[in-house]
């Protein structure tokens, strides 16, 4: 089997391209028929259409965070003056494991200390999902987050933190089907223990315990002011 450094499969990684529906369904349909299943399943009503339906599945909810980039997400910053915390809590998410393949879903909590520019609370929600519609561990998920807000907003510092279900764990392997994975993330000033940080970690702690998870909660961040009327400045 090619390894990730065989020159062949780096070829086909690099012509890959855009991405192909009709490809993907056609790799299912390989999949399916390499599982060696009962004759009567694999040809069964059941799976009739399934493999457009996978397809179409992991092209437009599972690995569509590829279609943008943290930069687009968070290109509407603007000026402000704020210094406080700004935290965005309870935000659903699901992802990728790379290594099976398997799905994850949970909530993400993310603040962030303004450096000079803010940005919506939709946007973080927005860069959520755009880098966790990806094939990526929780762990780095957390830490990319963090590193999107302190290079494209200019944070002066950044936390998240993540909870979810791991499949690769629930489903397979251990099959501890309660555990739940946690990964942290902290850069700049928020990468010290200080108050800020307890702060973060105590609106964290609050909307879980609230029962928080599918109602994503702020605090902090200033609201964009009206445009001035009548001849203003």
């Amino acid at each position: 089997m090619p390894g990730p450094r065989d020159p062949a499969r780096r070829a086909a990684v690099s012509a890959a391209g855009a991405p192909d529906p009709e490809g993907a369904a056609a790799a299912v349909i390989r999949f399916l028929d390499a599982l060696g299943l009962p004759p009567e399943v694999r040809a069964g009503a059941d799976l009739e259409g399934t493999p457009q339906r996978v397809a179409e599945a992991w092209l437009e909810d599972l690995v569509d965070g590829y279609a943008r980039t943290p930069a687009d997400v968070l290109a509407g910053a603007i000026p402000s003056p704020s210094r406080d915390l700004v935290a965005v809590t309870s935000i659903d998410f699901h992802s990728v494991c790379p290594h099976h393949l398997l799905p994850s879903r949970g909530v993400a909590h993310v603040a962030y200390l303004p450096g000079g520019r803010v940005v919506g609370f939709g946007q973080i929600v927005k860069l959520v999902h755009c880098l966790a519609h990806r094939l990526v561990l929780e762990e780095d998920l957390a830490l990319q987050i963090t590193e999107a807000l302190v290079e494209h907003v200019g944070a002066r510092g950044a936390a998240c933190l993540l909870d979810a279900e791991q499949l690769c764990l629930t489903v397979r392997g251990e099959r501890q089907a309660r555990s739940r994975a946690h990964a942290e993330a902290y850069a700049g000033a928020l990468a010290r223990d200080g108050a800020a940080r307890r702060r973060f970690l105590a609106l964290a702690a609050g909307a879980e315990a609230g029962g928080g998870a599918g109602r994503a909660r702020a605090t902090g961040a200033p609201r964009r002011r009206p445009a001035a009327r009548g001849g203003g400045r």
